[in-house]
């Protein structure tokens, strides 16, 4: 099974410690050495997201969306980011160089369109800004991919 995840970044660490238990629950138990994990691995759900998939030998394929995406990053990340790269089996780019609102939904357009299932790590409320989990999600419903919301009952941004 392919699955691609989208979430929100910058949580509390309450929420952070809620999220990552519920993506270790769901990475365990979504096939393993089967689980091809998609992600863009930004800091947050996407990067522990893909941690987890590894860790349960699955397997990891990341989506850049644009060539100066990880300089846009925490640079407290970027050591996290370099290494999950380099465990990619496949890394897939969109070609755009500016890493901005447009190029982050064409790398989650990329991503949707490589899987059979996408995570949502989502509140539920529409997206801050262009290109956030909301309009990921949206996309992937308009394009038919079905989308699991993982949220902790009762959490808030």
């Amino acid at each position: 099974m392919r699955v691609g995840i989208t979430g929100h970044r910058g949580l509390g660490a309450d929420v952070e410690r809620r999220v990552r238990g519920l993506l270790d629950s769901a990475v365990r138990g979504g096939g393993g050495i089967d689980l091809v994990g998609v992600s863009c691995i930004a800091d947050g759900p996407d990067a522990w997201f893909a941690e987890y998939v590894l860790a349960y030998g699955g397997s990891l394929e990341v989506v850049v969306p644009a060539e100066e995406y990880r300089p846009g990053l925490p640079e407290e990340h970027w050591a996290v980011y370099d290494r999950l790269v380099s465990r990619a089996g496949e890394v897939h780019r969109t070609g755009m160089a500016v890493s901005d609102s447009a190029a982050h939904m064409a790398g989650s357009e990329v991503l949707v369109g490589l899987v059979d299932e996408l995570w949502a790590v989502w509140d539920g409320k529409p997206a801050r800004g262009y290109g956030g989990t909301a309009d990921v999600v949206a996309y992937a419903g308009r394009t038919g991919v079905p989308v699991r919301v993982l949220w902790p009952e009762g959490a808030s941004r």
